[in-house]
């Protein structure tokens, strides 16, 4: 960039993320334009705590390899993403240092980056825009397409592999209008299930996506919504996977509204609860009535003179 004086600083270090499948223009001019004034350039990576994520998909190795592809006379390190700005700061300088010694250093970010969250002891000088997608733009154009290569289909087994392995959280509800239980079947099943389903980022709370969840399978309003407990769910989808579901189980009575079943119910309807057992409801939400009917028994307790008990026979 020509309007760059000519730094006296003997390192000039560039932190970046980087996250794309290739540099594109705009990140080939922003790393030649500070190897134009050092004969040592450090770029130094951002490295976020989780794996594989929308705004992080690469680790670390990935993208050093790329850009020393590119610019092989560069040193790449890591830096790890902090909750403090002053950590991230000093963690920053301290790394610097290890690999600066008694040298001059200046910092580079581009415009809108680093830059004005550093707190450290380094001089800083923001670049311009060098032109090029954002990193956010590229992600999303990449994402879809599929390509019909080896390399293509070993990148998504290699994100596949290297993940934390989850845990899917869900809400499932027993809903109940006096002393009678709306159960919902799925197709292709003969056994009815309690309603719920996978929770949302957009939910602010998992009672929040009990209730949506209702609206969205069977079209009615709850209320009184009390959490009983939690299990891990044997869901047949995920049973050769390491990863799994775990439900939030809750109570609720219902408001109003007809029932409509829609989304993945193809019947729902109310039992009397005291006459249902553990083998009327699909097995992997056996473990749920059991739950349901220790929950009530406990109730019942505490208001002698009313059956409302059911049976895990």
């Amino acid at each position: 960039m020509s309007n760059i004086p000519k730094d006296k600083a003997d390192i000039g270090v560039l932190v970046g993320r980087f996250q794309v499948n290739q540099l594109h223009d705009g990140h080939i001019a922003l790393i030649e334009s500070v190897l134009k004034h050092h004969k040592k350039v450090v770029v130094f990576l951002g490295v976020a705590p989780g794996l594989v994520t929308r705004n992080n998909p690469l680790d670390f190795v990935a993208r050093k390899e790329m850009i020393l592809q590119s610019f092989p006379q560069v040193t790449v390190l890591s830096i790890p993403d902090m909750p403090s700005d002053k950590e991230w700061s000093k963690t920053l300088d301290e790394r610097i240092k290890e690999v600066a010694g008694v040298s001059s250093v200046l910092l580079y970010g581009g415009r809108g980056g680093f830059i004005e969250r550093y707190f450290g002891v380094f001089p800083t000088k923001e670049l311009g825009d060098f032109g090029g997608s954002s990193g956010t733009e590229v992600r999303k154009e990449v994402s879809a397409e599929v390509k019909a290569s080896a390399d293509f289909r070993a990148g998504v087994i290699y994100a596949a592999y290297n993940q934390y392995p989850k845990v899917f959280p869900t809400v499932d509800v027993a809903i109940f209008k006096g002393d009678d239980l709306l159960l919902g079947r799925k197709a292709h099943q003969d056994k009815f299930r309690f309603l719920g389903g996978f929770t949302d980022p957009t939910d602010d709370s998992y009672e929040q996506a009990a209730r949506r969840e209702t609206m969205e399978e069977v079209g009615i309003e709850i209320d009184g919504i009390t959490y009983i407990g939690s299990a891990k769910i044997d869901d047949w989808r995920y049973r050769s996977e390491v990863d799994k579901i775990i439900t939030l189980f809750f109570k609720a009575e219902y408001q109003f509204g007809n029932i409509v079943p829609q989304d993945d119910i193809t019947e729902a309807r109310f039992f009397k609860f005291n006459t249902l057992t553990r083998d009327d409801v699909v097995s992997e939400h056996q473990p749920l009535f059991d739950m349901l009917v220790s929950y009530m028994n406990r109730k019942e307790q505490t208001q002698p003179g009313k059956d409302t008990r059911a049976t895990t026979r």
